[in-house]
């Protein structure tokens, strides 16, 4: 049934609704896809193929000549074997023992407000934020009085000055979002603050202290003043084996070693999120229970049927 339009009233233009973007603004995406790929996907290719290659020249697109005397020097037991067992100790050490003085940290910055709680985030994060060879310089005095300068325990301690600072500002996020309501309760039943502590908080945080273990690892991987300064050429971890190699002219070394360079914390970080997705996946809600049936009407008396 149509209507007549009522005189004196104007109708409403009908609102354009967009269908879809622009052929324009599809190949803008596009192409900014394409070069993210690229750059992402571009360099370990290339350093990939450096490591493999014999002689490779311009203006070869590729290498005429393969080898695989790199890699087999990761597997032997030679320097670069040896810096990449260094570097994997040291940034396991450094984030285990981060995680450890981090979290009770995060956990009190989290509990502050106000301007406190904004100096002391920024007094944390002060030493993760200053330049790392600052920091380096600063620390060389102390640890030669302290015998610790050129040990894997003094380059250990030098990591953990930003390592702390990084993950104390972690751990100052995980402890804002986490819901002390499990503390109260568990402190309402009778708990002491260390069986709180140890039965409740880090049990509900093993993604989150997966991650952070993971992140101080990463501090520590590609540290290369503080290893430098601290260690005096004597710890030998896999950046410097990259500097190394480049000075002296070994391609394909350095492209080995500044491979694993990048693989290695793109696995770790892989890992530690897929840690983190499943450990913070809400659960599944248990079906609403069905609904009693109606109770059945009670029978009727049997009509008495005279003869």
């Amino acid at each position: 049934m149509t209507h007549a339009p009522v005189p004196g009233r104007t109708t409403a233009a009908p609102i354009p609704v967009a269908t879809g973007a622009s052929p324009g603004w599809r190949g803008v995406r596009l192409a900014m896809v394409t070069l993210l790929v690229i750059s992402a996907v571009g360099p370990p290719a290339l350093l990939a193929m450096l490591s493999a290659s014999q002689s490779w020249f311009y203006p070869a697109l590729l290498p005429t000549g393969w080898t695989a005397d790199a890699w087999s020097a990761v597997v032997r037991r030679g320097p670069l074997a040896r810096a990449v067992g260094t570097s994997v100790v040291l940034g396991l050490t450094t984030g285990v023992v981060g995680c450890v003085l981090a979290a009770p940290i995060g956990r009190a910055l989290a509990r502050l407000h106000g301007a406190a709680r904004h100096v002391a985030v920024a007094a944390a994060v002060l030493p993760a934020a200053a330049p790392p060879i600052a920091v380096a310089t600063g620390l060389q005095l102390t640890f030669v009085r302290a015998q610790l300068a050129g040990t894997p325990v003094g380059v250990v301690l030098a990591h953990l000055v930003p390592a702390v600072g990084v993950l104390s500002f972690f751990f100052f996020a995980v402890f804002t979002a986490y819901d002390t309501r499990l503390d109260d309760e568990a402190r309402s039943l009778g708990a002491s603050p260390r069986q709180v502590w140890l039965r409740v908080t880090l049990p509900t945080l093993r993604p989150q202290l997966g991650a952070g273990v993971g992140l101080g690892f990463l501090v520590s991987w590609g540290q290369v003043p503080l290893t430098l300064v601290i260690g005096g050429g004597r710890v030998h971890t896999l950046p410097l084996e990259v500097m190394g190699y480049v000075q002296a002219g070994e391609t394909r070394f350095a492209a080995a070693a500044a491979l694993l360079l990048i693989l290695l914390p793109i696995v770790l970080l892989l890992v530690a999120s897929a840690r983190l997705v499943r450990g913070s996946a809400p659960a599944s809600a248990p079906a609403p229970a069905s609904a009693p049936a109606p109770a059945s009407a009670p029978a009727s008396a049997p009509t008495r049927v005279s003869a």
